[in-house]
């Protein structure tokens, strides 16, 4: 996988994955991280994940909307955690290679661009 720009990333649409393809590498994965701001590699190196504390319930449950519909457009749908009635976070990875492929960089990029009200 060829690093991209979250300019590059964002102008993307996600590609149906049905498996039969390989994971990105950690090096692929690292370095497309390089590019977006306050995503982190999990522990397992499968997944990508970034967290925020908002300002209250509402404005978590109005984040999770968009990034509802931001994923439902490109057929690509995170894990969403809310955790303390303001704590955040978004993890991605493409469930039928078990890792994490473009699709995961390409709404991450998308979901950097949402609004989101910070406490």
């Amino acid at each position: 996988m060829q690093t991209q720009s979250t300019e590059q990333l964002t102008r993307k649409k996600c590609l149906p994955c049905e498996g039969g393809v390989d994971p990105c590498t950690l090096d692929e994965a690292n370095a497309q991280l390089s590019e977006l701001t306050g995503w982190q590699l999990t522990e397992d190196g499968q997944r990508i994940r970034k967290e925020w504390r908002v300002k209250n319930f509402m404005a978590a449950m109005d984040f999770f909307q968009k990034c509802a519909e931001v994923a439902e457009a490109d057929g690509h749908h995170p894990d969403l955690h809310l955790v303390g009635y303001r704590n955040v976070a978004v993890e991605l990875w493409t469930h039928a290679i078990g890792g994490l492929s473009e699709n995961d960089f390409i709404l991450a990029a998308k979901i950097d661009e949402l609004p989101i009200e910070l406490a």
